[in-house]
């Protein structure tokens, strides 16, 4: 290779505000035929910043996000990407950083590259791309990859003249063998709980027999933030580190299920338990982790519905384990002093990150900084999810060199907080006719089903697959009687689809014709699953179910996933 005769003068370098420094992605399969790594931006673009460089300029914060404050300080698009096979290096990606549109119906500006994999610097000119007056906030990052790969993401946004911009500084290396990485693992343990349903797991693994390793919970769980989804995922991690321990014959007798579904709560998990983890029957647990200390300020109940999950999940089918997980975000938050309570109640293992990782974030030199830990504010990067796994594999140390305990815990009958949905029962379209209380069901003008829900990676499986696919959605167009179900029922919830799209509309709950909960599908703005009560009793009773679009909606699409109730 020879070089030009006669090179360009060098071109003053811009100041530049990262946002992605060699952050791991990954062209995930996404069920349209593409294979692509979505970083969502709205609302979120200023702290990825502040991640990078906590010495930002307020006016470059306060200005990016919006596409008018954008165009006005950015010249240029640099995007880096460099593949993780060496191989394909030679391959090149499609990068796009796509506009939300504030007009229906109209597109926002994409702003679009093909940039190599082999860590060559492509720039996009933004005075390329014509005003928009449609642009709102910058919507997202997209990296289309021509297959199922991984790759480093390098973005940054060159400033116009007259703004600068402190460069970052990088941080160590994370020193994963250290003594003081010990030290923060260690420090993850709240306590071990009464350790019988454990280490007869244990055993059972060592004898070559099946052993299921569960995981339910909400984004992290799933594996958001993890390149791979399905093998960086503190989920996978944690149980490869328990099949490595004790599995016999290379650990093919150690099984996994992975059951995590992003911007869920425990009050779906209890609607979700019987489906997603036992898998109707198919599955009987022997260990099951429950992770929503950061989802679960969604839940209504204020930890009623934890408590409930812990306990349904304790006596169900196997018996299981419960240990109980607590993540954080990065602003430190999680909910563990509300759930700690019950987890000393039903003297199960508790293991949080919050106390792992947060006291040394501060530290002058810590292990690990937030943001190598954070891929963003909410979820781990690969090395958030590895100290996840390393947390729970120490716990598998500790179990298994304690003394073996002779006897199951008596758990305390009194709950911490609450237990209301403890024994509740779920069904959907594909089953209702299975329930017994159930006594009769019209669909009315729900008689179609939506395809367009919420996906999510189970298991070791990089295809994402659908939550709920049995439903019953009224069409926009439809018009006609409302669903009606007649239920022997105490307490009742309804699980639906949230959406951004704003042809859905409002439904209304009446039980015994009275409006008892009026839902909006638009209230979060992103398609996934929520579930909410919509009746309270102290004892059961037969109960005239209806749902309906509201007045003014009628011409308006809602969905409706599937049902819990309970009987005691």
């Amino acid at each position: 290779m020879r070089g030009p005769k006669a090179p360009k003068d060098p071109v003053a370098k811009r100041p530049a505000v990262y946002v992605m420094v060699d952050s791991v992605i990954e062209g995930s399969p996404r069920g349209n035929g593409k294979f692509q790594d979505i970083c969502y931006l709205n609302g979120r673009i200023a702290q990825k910043i502040s991640i990078l460089c906590n010495d930002m300029p307020k006016e470059i914060l306060d200005s990016v996000p919006g596409s008018e404050g954008f165009r006005r300080l950015v010249h240029s698009i640099g995007v880096t990407v460099l593949a993780t096979k060496k191989e394909l290096q030679e391959m090149s990606v499609e990068f796009t950083l796509n506009c939300l549109s504030t007009v229906p119906g109209t597109d926002g500006t994409c702003y679009k590259a093909e940039v190599p994999c082999n860590g060559q610097e492509v720039k996009i000119t933004v005075a390329d791309y014509p005003e928009n007056p449609a642009d709102g906030l910058l919507g997202s990052f997209v990296t289309t990859f021509p297959s199922h790969e991984t790759a480093k993401l390098t973005v940054c946004f060159y400033l116009n003249d007259g703004y600068t911009a402190p460069e970052p500084v990088p941080d160590a290396p994370v020193e994963f063998e250290s003594p003081r990485y010990r030290e923060m693992i260690e420090r993850s343990l709240i306590q071990t709980g009464n350790l019988y349903r454990v280490q007869k797991a244990i055993e059972k693994a060592q004898n070559g027999e099946e052993v299921v390793v569960a995981y339910l919970g909400g984004s992290i769980t799933q594996g958001a933030g993890a390149k791979p989804i399905h093998t960086e995922c503190y989920a996978y991690r944690s149980y490869l580190a328990f099949k490595n321990r004790f599995g016999k014959d290379n650990g093919e007798n150690v099984k996994f299920i992975k059951a995590g579904a992003g911007g869920t709560c425990s009050e779906l998990g209890l609607t979700r338990y019987e489906m997603d983890v036992l898998r109707r029957g198919e599955v009987v647990p022997d260990i099951v982790f429950l992770e929503y200390a950061v989802n679960d300020a969604g839940d209504e109940t204020d930890g009623v519905c934890f408590e409930s999950l812990v306990r349904m999940a304790m006596d169900g089918p196997g018996q299981p384990a419960v240990i109980l997980l607590f993540s954080v975000f990065m602003d430190d938050f999680n909910l563990q002093e509300r759930m700690i309570p019950v987890g000393e109640r039903c003297k199960t293992a508790m293991i949080s990150l919050k106390n792992a990782v947060t006291p040394q974030f501060t530290d002058d030199t810590p292990v690990i900084t937030k943001r190598q830990y954070f891929y963003d504010l909410f979820h781990p990067s690969n090395d958030g999810h590895r100290i996840m796994a390393d947390c729970i594999d120490y716990f598998w140390e500790r179990a298994a060199a304690a003394p073996k305990e002779d006897a199951d815990a008596v758990i305390d009958s009194v709950p911490a907080i609450g237990e209301t949905y403890r024994a509740l029962w779920a069904f959907d379209r594909s089953n209702y006719t299975e329930h017994p209380a159930v006594k009769k069901l019209s669909e009315g003008v729900f008689f179609e089903t939506d395809g367009v829900l919420q996906y999510v990676e189970k298991d070791d499986n990089p295809q994402a697959t659908a939550e709920f696919p049995d439903n019953w959605m009224k069409g926009p167009e439809a018009s006609g009687e409302a669903f009606s179900m007649t239920l022997y029922c105490k307490d009742l919830l309804l699980v639906y689809k949230d959406s951004g799209d704003t042809s859905f509309g409002k439904a209304e709950v009446r039980v015994d014709g009275k409006v008892t909960r009026v839902i909006d599908p638009l209230e979060v703005g992103w398609n996934h699953c929520t579930a909410y009560v919509v009746y309270e009793s102290d004892t059961a009773a037969e109960h005239e179910i209806e749902i309906s679009m509201v007045k003014g909606d009628e011409g308006k699409a809602f969905t409706i996933l599937g049902f819990g109730y309970t009987l005691q």
